[in-house]
């Protein structure tokens, strides 16, 4: 069943985080990716992910059409029903572990146990319904999580400019905003470098009293 491999995913995971807690040489770092229904968060995680990712697709039902809207993304047969899971080492001592959250509402539930110890995120955005990145957004704010945009480039869909989502998104002018091909492993590893650079140009920044 899908929710018994995200429990072992995130299981496994957490363990291999702590463990590596007690050994200096080697860190874990666990990575959200987030954003709505059809985005692109499943096909970004094949992309860059080492090892065969972990997902909970399934596939859609007359009857969830009722409640999933398939405007923009008509093609789409299958959804996330619970997390994706990847794994990249970035070098020996430290790897980075990506969890894919799900896109509906139905499934939100999920995220407060997937953003356990997550050190940011990255929203990924469909310019043809950028509105469903509100809710992402609102959730990593809210908890002080570090996140940061990336605009999936669909074929055939308008394209817009940065500045434009900026102000659409009424995102603060220190979110970085990145344009992505998810479906390229060098497009996804440029989001994931651009994801922890905003991380730590946050952790320099004095705090505030």
């Amino acid at each position: 069943m899908a929710y018994g491999g995200y429990e072992a995913a995130n299981g496994a995971a957490r363990r291999q985080s702590a463990s590596q807690q007690g050994a200096s040489r080697h860190r874990a770092i666990k990575i959200l990716l987030a954003g709505g229904f059809g985005a692109g968060k499943t096909t970004l995680v094949g992309a860059v992910s080492e090892i065969r990712p972990l997902r909970t697709e399934e596939p859609l039902t007359e009857s969830g059409k009722h409640v999933d809207s398939t405007v923009g993304v008509e093609r789409k047969t299958t959804t996330t029903v619970a997390m994706d899971f990847g794994r990249i080492t970035l070098r020996e001592d430290l790897v980075l572990y990506l969890f894919g959250t799900p896109g509906q509402e139905r499934f939100w539930f999920m995220w407060d146990e997937l953003a356990l110890g997550a050190l940011g995120a990255v929203v990924l955005a469909d310019t043809r319904r950028l509105a469903d990145c509100f809710p992402a957004i609102d959730y990593f704010e809210r908890r002080d999580i570090p996140f940061i945009i990336a605009l999936n480039v669909f074929e055939g869909s308008r394209r817009y400019s940065i500045e434009d989502v900026r102000v659409a998104l009424d995102l603060d002018p220190a979110v970085p905003i990145i344009m992505c091909d998810a479906r390229s492993r060098q497009s996804a590893k440029e989001v994931l470098i651009t994801l922890i650079e905003h991380v730590l140009s946050v952790a320099d920044q004095p705090v505030s009293r």
